[in-house]
């Protein structure tokens, strides 16, 4: 039976630091020449209804150092911005492909193409989760030193699709996960109670950034405007204020703590650029731990 990849919780936790350490491995071989190539022959969709650099180029380069093809499909290369439904598009695609990556905006439509897809897919990106940049974080934080079932992690900021793959990543793995946000910017509800069903994690919801950030071992942020809320930035620029990681708020976390952000940056509003430039920062090492730890699920759910 196919697997798919559409949130943190289609993982158990043993799953989950399998794929980690197959990504440590991957990382460690480098795309060097003799390194193993599982999936020869094997063809990759990606469908992009939104923009991206670290998703494009990080799956693309990934399944070429696999061994296999990628075929960048915008919203002028499918018929789905014409209308056809995305059911018709997952089971053509299934007969000429043997995997799909969507990056889109409803979790709906990549829970249809999953249903209809006769192939593994994956989300990219929603604007309800954004599951491989969580596990190319947890597999920065590992890197670093830290134990993913007892670390503290202090999330700055916007509730967003990152937040939301941070709330099941906690309690999946039972760390500590603090979420700094303004009221009105919190997780989505139903995330939080689907992940603490059977969870194990203590995740929490605060308003000030300096008790999250409080003896943390990973600061987190993000920008506080996604792509198309472009309309709200001047409402959000005011609800953030206070809200954004700077030396100071650093200063109150963990010796030794390190600060992510899952680009693309804003710099001087949600981080500043001392931050993000500092010895601190781990922000381009989870830019490339994308590549790895997604070379590490394509070579897990597609058949070879």
């Amino acid at each position: 039976m196919k697997k798919d990849f559409l949130r943190i919780l289609n993982l158990t936790s043993r799953e989950l630091l399998a794929l980690l350490s197959s990504g440590r491995e991957w990382k460690r071989k480098g795309g060097r020449r003799g390194a193993p190539r599982p999936l020869g022959g094997k063809t990759l969709a990606m469908i992009f209804q939104k923009a991206s650099t670290r998703t494009r180029v990080s799956f693309e380069v990934g399944m070429t150092r696999l061994g296999g093809h990628a075929l960048f499909l915008s919203p002028a290369d499918t018929q789905i911005s014409r209308g056809e439904p995305v059911r018709d598009t997952a089971r053509a695609l299934s007969r000429y492909v043997d995997g799909i990556m969507i990056r889109t905006f409803l979790q709906e439509t990549v829970e249809e193409m999953a249903s209809a897809a006769t192939v593994p897919v994956i989300n990219g990106l929603t604007d309800t989760h954004h599951p491989c940049q969580v596990l190319a974080d947890l597999m920065t934080a590992q890197e670093r030193g830290f134990d993913l079932r007892r670390m503290k992690v202090a999330f700055i900021g916007d509730g967003n699709n990152v937040a939301n793959s941070w709330v099941e990543a906690a309690h999946l793995l039972g760390f500590t996960l603090r979420l700094a946000c303004p009221k009105g910017f919190e997780p989505s509800a139903r995330v939080m109670r689907e992940a603490s069903a059977d969870g194990k994690g203590d995740v929490r919801i605060v308003r000030d950034p300096a008790e999250a950030a409080r003896d943390a071992d990973v600061l987190y942020t993000d920008v506080w405007t996604s792509m198309g809320q472009e309309k709200e930035r001047r409402r959000r620029l005011a609800a953030f204020r206070g809200f954004g990681i700077d030396a100071g708020l650093l200063g109150t976390a963990r010796k030794g703590a390190i600060v992510m952000h899952c680009l693309p940056a804003h710099r001087g509003e949600e981080i500043t650029d001392e931050v993000m430039e500092g010895p601190q920062s781990a922000v381009f090492d989870e830019a490339e731990n994308r590549m790895h730890v997604q070379m590490a699920l394509l070579e897990r759910l597609i058949p070879h």
